[in-house]
């Protein structure tokens, strides 16, 4: 998901390229954008609502990907995939959920031919306690199968395994795991971490797997989309994601389970969204790998047929990478020449893999991470990776902390064939930090935490207005649950509000070595 931006120049002229340069990533991004003919029934997008048709379907909407070898764990790989973008965390009565009628697939292409080897697939089913309420938990949720939460979720993960493009073979990994519920607030969810642990499962085969909700972790200003950061320039450094939650799965696997072998470590990885049709098919609707592609990349008459598409297709538009149209437009506008094409350089970072960083022997060019599982995690990850020396980060694989829209800004504008530049959006982190240890993501915002809800909590104290729900609700038959629920929705609204997180402005530029 995203769009690329930054003003650390001070000259309007040279901060304004940054705007433009958002779009720069094109060259590194579409050219995997290859378009393929699709069939009547593929449809959609991924990421952050960047594309016409997934951007009414938030449900099935992949914003971003990541993979890296766990910190925690070396011999594992940890691998990360988000939907349902931008949930307002105070959006009740009717939280996020994954959706019952969908396949979230992550897919591993263990030795670069573009081709699927593994495919790691979650399926879920949604379970009600009380059909006669439409509240989310009539009660404090101590647990995930705490009677006073009124709707949950489960999931089973299957393994399949393929061959040229066929099945040859199916296991169940695992069947009804818990799924971690929306984050209601603190009066709700007094204790939302004991339910994230409870959350995290062992699967066999020494696999660990989480579903549920987490805090977005993208982080980067996307005022662009507002004539270019207010018009002038006035409003950037802002991360716009703060405060905003996302649908998480989250999967811990050995490294020799997706691996080719030893000595050859590198992998591809990938996921996508299907979703069945009317008549029964299931159809791609999403799908995503390397960040920062579809959403400002592919023109609108591209998008939804991208997302439809297979990775062993992407070499037929390498064009597009090696002769991106991005830079020669912000030379035609601000007079910053364009590196010399053909800009093989972003084939590498963005179709191949970096040679003897992440480039598998005999590689396809195609769009997805690519992840040298051999590499060690460091103890403290530099958010420019492999620009700034740490090849344990993007674009070698994603971790959270990478700072994957200056990277890639950076990268489209030349910074490896020598035009230096500290292009970017001055978000550098994270708003919130993340865990040690497995899923990693940030906990959710609660819905409490919003401004409304915080001067919702300060009147409730005053007028005595205090304590739980479970404890009257014992002795009530359906008629009055259905009486107290109506007058507790629109009582919740008032009280909840509309929370929304400030944003932050900071921005100190960072010199670092390029890629050699």
């Amino acid at each position: 998901m995203a769009v690329i931006t930054r003003s650390v120049w001070t000259r309007p002229g040279r901060g304004s390229i940054a705007l433009l340069a958002c779009g720069a990533l094109a060259g590194g991004g579409l050219a995997a954008a290859g378009v393929t003919v699709l069939e009547p029934r593929a449809a959609a997008a991924s990421s952050h609502r960047e594309a016409p048709l997934i951007s009414g379907q938030p449900q099935f909407d992949n914003t971003d990907v990541y993979a890296f070898v766990s910190p925690d764990h070396p011999d594992s790989t940890t691998l990360v995939a988000n939907w349902l973008p931008f949930q307002e965390p105070a959006g009740g009565p009717n939280f996020y959920t994954f959706a019952n009628d969908a396949r979230y697939d992550i897919h591993i292409d263990s030795d670069g031919d573009a081709q699927d080897d593994l495919l790691y697939r979650f399926t879920f089913k949604d379970h009600r306690k009380n059909e006669n309420t439409f509240l989310y938990n009539t009660g404090a949720v101590e647990s995930l199968d705490d009677p006073d939460l009124n709707f949950t979720q489960t999931y089973d993960i299957d393994l399949l395994r393929l061959a040229h493009g066929k099945t040859v073979s199916r296991h169940k990994l695992a069947k009804s795991l818990p799924v971690a519920p929306s984050n209601v607030g603190k009066a709700s969810m007094p204790d939302y971490q004991k339910l994230r642990d409870q959350a995290v499962q062992k699967v066999p085969g020494g696999l660990k797997a989480f579903a549920g909700q987490a805090d977005d972790p993208f982080f980067l200003d996307l005022r662009v989309f507002d004539l270019l950061y207010g018009g002038d320039l006035s409003e950037v450094g802002n991360d716009t994601l703060k405060g905003y939650n996302v649908n998480t799965i989250a999967l811990q696997v050995p490294n020799s389970y997706i691996r080719e072998s030893e000595k050859q470590p590198v992998v591809g990885i990938y996921s996508t969204t299907e979703r069945k049709s009317a008549s029964g098919h299931w159809t791609r609707v999403s799908r995503l790998g390397m960040p920062l592609v579809n959403e400002v990349v592919n023109p609108v008459k591209d998008k939804d047929k991208f997302n439809a598409s297979s990775p062993e297709n992407d070499g037929d538009f390498l064009k597009n990478v090696t002769e991106p149209e991005l830079p020669k437009l912000i030379e035609g506008i601000y007079k910053i020449k364009a590196p010399a094409e053909p800009r093989n350089d972003l084939v590498s970072v963005f179709l191949t893999g970096v040679k003897d960083v992440n480039q598998p022997p005999n590689v396809t060019p195609s769009e997805m991470l690519r992840l040298n599982t051999s590499i060690k995690p460091v103890a403290e990850p530099k958010r420019l990776g492999v620009l700034d020396g740490d090849n344990a980060g993007f674009p070698n694989g994603r971790r959270l902390t990478d700072d994957v829209l200056d990277i890639a800004l950076q990268v489209v504008e030349g910074e490896l064939v020598g035009s230096k530049n500290d292009l970017g959006d001055a978000v550098d982190a994270n708003d919130k930090k993340f865990a040690a240890s497995f899923p990693y993501v940030a906990l959710p915002t609660s819905g409490s935490d919003g401004r409304k809800a915080a001067e919702a909590d300060t009147k409730a104290a005053a007028t005595g207005l205090t304590g739980g729900v479970s404890s009257i609700t014992a002795s009530w038959d359906d008629n009055t649950v259905m009486l107290v629920s109506a007058a507790s929705g629109a009582a919740g609204v008032l009280l909840v509000g509309l929370g929304t997180a400030y944003v932050r402005s900071r921005r100190h530029p960072v010199r670092r070595s390029w890629l050699g």
